[in-house]
């Protein structure tokens, strides 16, 4: 993918600030959040989706040079509760801060312990601050627990959601591992095209090319919204790839195989965005 966009040179530049240590500045990052996304690939049916864990700042901590714990998990019910039981299951982790507009990912390999999660990492860097909408503050909410309501397609409202979403997170996976990354935009630049197709056009970005590059090998992927003030989420599995524009754009098409809408799955309340000014306007 990197060579098919002419982007190698800076792409090898970037991926050396890719390491397996967790630094202090970075353990101190994690300590601060009230939420991780974390994605995987479900072992019995294969779908990759795409899950939210929110706790107090300090659920997310670091352990040893290359480990996190997590205290606590996925929420009953979650379509990643049974890889997360598994032991050495590969997984992709981005814990983004809205309040600073930054986000860090680690990758590596979850084991349950009786406290949650242990995370070993493979892979652990930072992304600039691109297309993040700033959100200055949170508060937490003490919301009842609702049933996952569960379907092969969006339903009208489901898709009104996505297409005034301007923040989604993205699950792929590869031969070796997983990944989990950021998309943001101003409201709109997810297109819900029909009850089975989403399409959002590709930014540019860190050239690195993670994810369309985990996608032209391995076209399963799995999408999380988030309602940043009820705590709804919507969780969505299916297939993607990515189709090239003569003007050099990108846009990748999401196939929809099964969704996942849970209410008050967060009980995260999060205060009106300041939208990204690297966000592009949208086409009319």
């Amino acid at each position: 993918m990197q060579d098919r966009v002419g982007v190698r040179e800076a792409a090898d530049h970037m991926d050396r600030a890719v390491g397996q240590g967790i630094r202090p500045v970075a353990a101190a990052f994690l300590e601060q959040q009230p939420m991780l996304v974390l994605g995987a690939a479900d072992p019995g049916s294969g779908a990759v989706w795409a899950s939210l864990l929110t706790g107090e700042p300090g659920f997310v901590r670091t352990t040893a040079p290359h480990q996190i714990s997590v205290v606590g998990g996925v929420r009953a019910g979650d379509p990643l509760t049974t890889a997360l039981a598994a032991p050495n299951t590969p997984v992709g982790t981005i814990a983004l801060d809205p309040r600073a507009r930054r986000r860090m990912r680690l990758n590596g390999r979850a084991r349950p312990t009786p406290r949650g999660l242990a995370i070993v990492a493979d892979q652990v860097f930072s992304n600039c601050p691109k297309y993040l909408q700033r959100r200055e503050s949170y508060e937490t909410v003490d919301r009842a627990s609702a049933t996952a309501l569960r379907g092969p397609e969006l339903t009208p409202g489901q898709r009104e959601f996505v297409e005034s979403s301007d923040t989604f997170f993205l699950a792929t996976v590869h031969e070796h591992g997983a990944d989990a990354s950021h998309r943001g935009g101003n409201p709109g630049f997810v297109r819900a095209t029909s009850p089975r197709e989403l399409s959002w056009p590709d930014y540019p970005g860190n050239a690195m090319f993670l994810s369309l590059g985990n996608l032209t090998v391995d076209p399963r992927a799995g999408l999380l919204f988030l309602d940043w003030v009820s705590g709804s989420v919507l969780q969505l599995t299916g297939t993607a790839r990515t189709e090239f524009g003569r003007d050099g754009e990108r846009t990748v098409r999401f196939l929809v195989d099964e969704v996942v809408e849970t209410p008050a799955a967060s009980p995260l309340t999060w205060s009106a965005p300041e939208y990204s000014p690297a966000n592009p306007d949208l086409a009319r």
